[in-house]
């Protein structure tokens, strides 16, 4: 593995504050602005449509993560012979929702939803047009960084189409999505470890090596695997019915093997699920907007189905009834102390 210093960066763009006569404009100073690989241009207009961008870039030693929506443009990767010396990056562009079409010399790809395209920076130069609304995620990564764990980078291969169904492809963008929106990544050690996993990740697209497969199935895969049923237990929180075996089929794995994940976190199933909805509770209590709904409501909406029990492990939890948390949090108290 190469070695990964402690860089962090990130940029935002959007047209949606510029007026419609700038935003071409705006656009084609993007690819300056912002190191993307490849020049942006506008579409001519469609009826009932324009130019629209809204991109988020986060870019670490090793790693370059751009996501957002796109419509009304194309995006012409520059041709080999311009990449300059040492930019010798792999690109995977996912295609989330829409339809992208990826033109390269005369050989054509169209990325319906889910779909993606892996392409060596600069393989003979390829366009990805985006005439109708599309929401993306990019990866950069370096060549020789997924050279060592897979089997098959070669710098001149054409563009390919990865399809919606390639499990280490859905891994992958669960994962960098909890990283793009999720806490900033300060810790240098923490920039390196999300290095490590994206690489993993996109070496098991591209094809792991028979050596490196074990490595990158309990290093980046099992992480992205421990993110993507994290949240799919926070997305359900609220039903009742919130069970291992019901996450486990929806991750399409087992109710063992997710077991064995949470505890290799340190954590188990049940004593996940009451934190976080002890947490969500406790927010809710703290929030003026919702002062006048019943505790008891909050309690059943979050998932408590016996209210004894809620206002139990609140009090263990927090060292405080429910009821004097949203008191204190009206008064303008500061919050009880956490027990351990």
């Amino acid at each position: 593995m190469m070695p990964i210093s402690d860089t962090r960066s990130s940029f935002r763009f959007s047209t949606d504050d510029l007026p419609e006569p700038i935003r071409a404009k705006a656009v084609r100073e993007l690819y300056e602005r912002t190191h993307v690989p490849g020049k942006i241009e506008p579409l001519e207009p469609l009826p009932g449509s324009s130019v629209h961008v809204e991109i988020t870039k986060l870019t670490l030693s090793g790693l370059g993560i751009m996501a957002g929506r796109l419509a009304g443009l194309r995006q012409a990767a520059r041709p080999r012979s311009a990449v300059s010396v040492g930019e010798d990056d792999l690109l995977l562009a996912v295609n989330l929702r829409g339809r992208s079409w990826v033109q390269q010399n005369d050989h054509d790809l169209v990325l319906e939803e889910g779909d993606a395209m892996l392409a060596p920076r600069g393989c003979n130069g390829f366009t990805i047009t985006r005439a109708t609304p599309v929401r993306f995620m990019g990866f950069r990564v370096p060549r020789r960084a997924i050279a060592t764990l897979a089997a098959r980078v070669d710098a001149e291969a054409p563009a390919r189409l990865v399809r919606h169904d390639c499990e280490a492809l859905n891994l992958l963008v669960g994962y960098a999505d909890v990283v793009v929106n999720g806490p900033a990544l300060d810790a240098p050690e923490l920039q390196r470890l999300v290095v490590t996993h994206v690489h993993d990740l996109i070496a098991a697209i591209v094809g792991a090596t028979r050596d490196s497969t074990a490595i990158v199935e309990a290093r980046g895969i099992r992480a992205a695997r421990v993110k993507a049923l994290m949240a799919d237990i926070l997305e359900h929180l609220d039903h009742c019915d919130l069970t291992p075996a019901a996450v486990a089929w929806r991750q399409h794995i087992t109710p063992r093997y997710l077991h064995k994940l949470l505890e290799g976190e340190g954590l188990t199933f049940s004593a996940f699920v009451l934190e976080q909805r002890l947490a969500r509770a406790y927010r809710m209590l703290r929030d003026p907007r919702l002062r006048d709904r019943a505790i008891s409501t909050m309690a059943f909406d979050i998932g408590f189905n016996d209210l004894s029990y809620f206002n139990r492990a609140f009090r263990r939890r927090y060292g405080a009834a429910p009821s004097d948390v949203r008191r204190s949090a009206q008064c303008g108290d500061p919050p009880p102390l956490e027990t351990a």
